[in-house]
């Protein structure tokens, strides 16, 4: 074990031999942008994770807090403000929701292109040393070959973990966006309902006050005929 470390080591240290500032400056990039793709990925997941189970019941929480402000709207505004304030909160969870797949997006997209234009430099390395000592060696080739070859590796190893952790993310938001819009279309469904039930009690309601005139008016007309009545049949007094 300790003897293939130090091959490691070894085959590390004649690869650093043989690269320049543009290979390094290359290997420092690919090395900032993994870490920063597995430090964006995880959080994004983790997050995406606790938003998919708690983005209904806030959304319920929101506009039950709204609730008492529409009790005095009509209709029409009522089913309106619900609207626009569901869309509203939609698109903050669907804002929240994305935080970090920019980054993983364009590590993906980037990173072999990285270690590609590392590949072609070191090829350019290994072009310059065959031309500068007139033989086409192994010697001459071997180390800016390598160079270009783990330029290569180290851009799909970067590209990889940042492609699967932007697919992960975008198939967990996508079930935050549906849990959300269900839940808007029952709180919408809910809202149309109470408007319904509303609007019937208001029709009602006049109704049964024109119908308590009416009896009202049938008790005033037939007083003076009963009074009437009752002198008539009363027998005169001397």
């Amino acid at each position: 074990m300790a003897q293939l470390t130090r091959e490691s080591d070894m085959d590390f240290t004649t690869y650093w031999q043989y690269s320049d500032m543009v290979t390094r400056t290359l290997f420092f990039l690919l090395l900032a942008l993994s870490i920063i793709s597995w430090v964006t990925g995880i959080i994004r997941v983790l997050q995406s994770r606790k938003l998919v189970t708690t983005v209904a019941d806030d959304l319920s929480q929101q506009m039950q807090e709204k609730r008492s402000d529409l009790s005095v709207a009509d209709a029409a505004t009522r089913r309106l403000i619900t609207e626009q304030t569901l869309l509203k909160h939609i698109g903050r969870y669907r804002f929240a929701s994305e935080r970090g797949l920019p980054i993983l997006g364009t590590t993906a997209a980037i990173a072999p292109f990285i270690g590609l234009f590392g590949t072609v430099w070191g090829i350019f390395h290994a072009l310059r040393n065959i031309g500068m000592s007139g033989q086409a060696g192994l010697g001459q080739v071997a180390g800016p070959v390598g160079e270009a070859l783990i330029m290569t590796g180290l851009g799909i190893a970067v590209a990889i973990p940042a492609v699967v952790f932007y697919n992960l993310a975008v198939r967990i938001n996508r079930s935050i966006m549906y849990q959300a819009n269900d839940r808007a279309h029952d709180l919408l469904a809910q809202s149309a309902e109470l408007a319904v039930t509303q609007q019937s009690s208001i029709n009602n309601e006049p109704a049964v006050t024109q119908a308590q005139l009416v009896k009202g008016n049938h008790t005033e007309t037939q007083a003076p005929q009963q009074t009437e009545h009752y002198h008539k049949s009363a027998p005169s007094q001397p």
